[in-house]
């Protein structure tokens, strides 16, 4: 089964990670063809679940377009486009 959800915003040509945060580690495995499990990024950052969900839909909102696909059971996600 498979459940996408996404939103289409125009990314904010003022925000930017900072080069050393959790965030530019998070984009970089959005990044990656298969998308990221919602359990790899918490072993990444150390947040939880909530936390993450929450940090993923702060980039929609500054206009990064990210899916969430459920597959085998497992939540992903993967960056489909950021045109800054």
């Amino acid at each position: 089964m498979i459940n996408t959800h996404s939103h289409q915003n125009t990314p904010s040509q003022e925000w930017r990670p900072r080069p050393d945060s959790k965030m530019v580690q998070v984009l970089h495995l959005l990044g990656q063809k298969d998308g990221v499990a919602l359990a790899d990024l918490g072993e990444l950052t150390g947040w939880q679940p909530h936390s993450i969900r929450a940090a993923l839909s702060g980039l929609r909102k500054r206009g990064y377009v990210v899916e969430h696909a459920i597959r085998d059971g497992v939540a992903h996600y993967y960056l489909v486009s950021a045109e800054q």
